[in-house]
């Protein structure tokens, strides 16, 4: 005659509490479900703040664009940006850099209400990091290259008589430097998010 344990006995009778079914504990799913939703959120936030950067360097960089094209609207006797190279590069720099800006914070728009990418997810994290690396070096040069133009036609006396294109053209680049502040900060964020991509496989990982 065989013993069984009470541990034995009692299994059958918790098969028949459940149905004849053993069915596993829903806590491992509800903690799954929890990381996610968190995971969402953050990534959310994570996504409005890369659009609020790109969104303030679409404002710095078309209101410099707007200041410098304005310096023609002067007189024929006074300076313009078509008579100097540097400020060619600032203008059309900043130009570039407001039309870049217009489509990042569209395909942010995009992401955060759709919940993905406007392109493939892997094109998506290179596209953005590659041209906002390309996009805020050319407005640093673009932007220094103003600021020496602007102190050499200071240091020759050239704004005595054209104090008003000087000041406007000084607001430009300084415009200038502020779109490309908010650049670089977005540069960042492109650059931990393919990062994570590469290394996760997604370009949020917690």
């Amino acid at each position: 005659m065989t013993m069984r344990s009470p541990q034995s006995q009692t299994q059958p009778e918790d098969r028949l509490r459940n149905g004849g079914i053993e069915t596993p504990s829903p806590r491992p799913r509800i903690q799954a479900h929890f990381h996610s939703t968190v995971s969402e959120q953050k990534l959310r936030r994570f996504n409005i703040l890369i659009l609020v950067f790109r969104f303030a360097s679409l404002c710095f960089s078309l209101a410099a664009a707007i200041f410098m094209f304005s310096t023609s609207s002067r007189g024929s006797n006074s300076p313009r940006w078509t008579d100097f190279d540097a400020f060619k590069f600032l203008a059309i720099a900043n130009a570039i850099v407001t039309l870049y800006s217009l489509f990042e914070v569209g395909a942010s728009v995009w992401e955060i209400s759709g919940g993905s990418t406007l392109f493939p997810e892997v094109l998506q994290v290179w596209f953005d990091f590659g041209h906002d690396q390309v996009f805020a070096y050319l407005l640093l040069s673009a932007n220094s290259a103003g600021t020496e133009l602007s102190r050499s036609l200071r240091e020759m006396d050239r704004c005595t008589n054209s104090n008003a294109f000087c000041i406007q053209s000084d607001i430009s680049v300084a415009l200038g430097f502020a779109g490309f502040f908010f650049l670089g900060l977005s540069s960042l964020l492109s650059g931990f998010r393919l990062v994570s991509f590469i290394i996760n496989g997604s370009r949020f990982h917690l």
